[in-house]
């Protein structure tokens, strides 16, 4: 009697260690099937229209994260100093996403002594990007249409619909 008790004991242990193993592993690769975006990436912009269109170098990092947020920051984020751009992203259909964020942006001093008076650089206004996603087949790489609109600090427009192409490749080890 002690030797079934202590078998059966040994089986319903077994058996719920095996369903917890296939329960967290069906949710971790289900995640991934759902949110193809969702990572990493770097590649090339090019501005076909407006002040941007003369910089042939320019490249953007992204990051999207689960639940629809991201960043992204670009090689010229130094140039004058600004911070990275923070927005958020959606699937719109399969492969298919937008992307919309915003940074800010700075006055270009007229000389070294106006940083000084100012405390660094002041502020000039803000920029939206909008991005439409498409990915690739086997996800490892995506192009896209960026549409850019910047506005002064009191929110007046100053530039509309500057339009760019990006390629971009997934980030891995």
């Amino acid at each position: 009697m002690k030797k079934r008790t202590i078998i059966k004991s040994f089986f319903y242990v077994g058996l719920l260690a095996v369903l917890f193993m296939v329960t967290f592993s069906c949710g971790e690769h289900k995640s991934l099937q759902t949110d193809e975006l969702i990572g990493a990436w770097k590649g090339k912009v090019q501005f076909r229209t407006g002040a941007f269109a003369e910089v042939k170098d320019l490249e953007f990092m992204w990051v999207f994260n689960n639940g629809g947020t991201m960043t992204e920051s670009s090689n010229y984020d130094g140039a004058p100093p600004m911070p990275p751009a923070y927005g958020i992203w959606k699937k719109i259909s399969d492969r298919q996403y937008e992307a919309r964020y915003e940074f800010y942006f700075t006055k270009i001093p007229a000389s070294f002594e106006d940083i000084t008076k100012a405390g660094g650089f002041a502020p000039a206004g803000y920029g939206i990007l909008t991005e439409k996603i498409t990915l690739s087949d086997d996800g490892k790489s995506y192009k896209s249409t960026i549409k850019y609109d910047s506005f002064d600090q009191t929110g007046k427009q100053m530039t509309s619909g500057d339009e760019a192409d990006a390629e971009a490749k997934r980030m891995e080890f």
